[in-house]
Parts: C-alpha cells; structure tokens; sequence
C-alpha cells in the first residue's frame, strides 16, 4: 500500500515562514543525505542554490564556448572572404587588415552568447513547462509571496514516505503536505 502510495505522489513538500527557516532545513536536508531536493520562493536567496546542490556553472562554460566560437566564426568569415571572395584593395591597406575584422567579430561573439545564454538557461530550467506537480500543494500560490517551501521528491534514493515526512515534520515547517503527481 505504501509502496502504490508512493508511485502516485510527486513528493512532500513543507512551507516555512521566514527565509532563514528554510535555508537551515535545506542544509539538514541535504545533511541527512537527500538529493533530489528543490526550494520554493518568491526572490533568490543567497546561497541556497549552493546548499541544494544547483549550480549554473555548465551554463557559464557554455557561454564562454560561444563567445570563442563565435568571435573565431565571425573573424574567419571575414578572413577568408577578405583573403579569397572579394580581394579588395581600399586605401593601400592590406587584404587580410585583421583591425577590420575586429568590431564584426566582437559583435558575432555577442549575439551568439546572447543566444546560447537564453535557450540554454530555459533548457536548464526544464522550460517551457505549463504545468507541474507542485502547483497542486494546497496553499503553494502563497510561494510567489510570503512562504518558502521546501520539496523532497520521491525519485530520491532515500525517499520513504513516513520517516521523510517525521524528518520534515521535525525541521519546524508551518505544514508538512503530500504532493499528489
């Protein structure tokens, strides 16, 4: 019965008032052994991502990998248009003036970190995502103001629905709920 219990939920979640309340259960939650842990507020709390275990550190290197591609593309369109499509000789300088290709390049290296920074970001983020499970926490509409929830989710190893929901119980949160999937 437990065990069918469990395959229907998505997680327990517990709401707790104050910001500080919720970065202390985090750390005891992820102290405790939990890793498939998520927090709920309405701004970002400083270093709650960290204590979770939610870095963006992938996505800063995927950026840095455009940037370098996209100046290298941009000043090798040039470079190679320069040097054999359109052999131009304007004012004495030479074919391949590499001061040129400078701004075109910078600008390239731009837009394509630009680009990778806003899909990258909604693919990290699971995004688009019109519905989710939490939503369906009784009084989580209060999160995108005055409440903070923390959800342990039940694809986690540790997961057993009585002693995780006694161990949220003891962290001090407002309610503990059941989240149905």
């Amino acid at each position: 019965m437990s065990e069918n219990r469990e395959t229907s939920m998505y997680g327990l979640v517990a709401e707790f008032h104050d910001e500080h309340d919720l970065v202390e259960a985090a750390r005891q939650v992820k102290a405790a052994g939990y890793d498939k842990v998520r927090a709920y507020s309405s701004y970002p709390i400083h270093g709650l991502a960290d204590i979770l275990g939610h870095s963006a550190k992938p996505l800063r290197w995927l950026i840095f990998a455009a940037i370098i591609v996209g100046a290298s593309g941009g000043f090798l369109l040039q470079y190679t248009t320069a040097m054999y499509g359109y052999q131009l000789n304007v004012g004495g300088r030479p074919i391949n003036s590499w001061p040129a290709f400078i701004p075109v390049s910078f600008e390239v290296a731009i837009l394509l970190a630009a680009v990778t920074a806003v899909f990258g970001m909604l693919l990290w983020n699971g995004l688009p995502l019109p519905y989710h499970p939490i939503f369906n926490t009784p009084g989580f509409e209060l999160a995108s103001g005055e409440r903070f929830y923390l959800c342990i989710e039940v694809t986690d190893e540790r997961f057993n629905l009585q002693r995780t929901k006694t161990f949220l119980q003891n962290l001090g949160p407002t309610v503990v709920n059941e989240v149905p999937s």
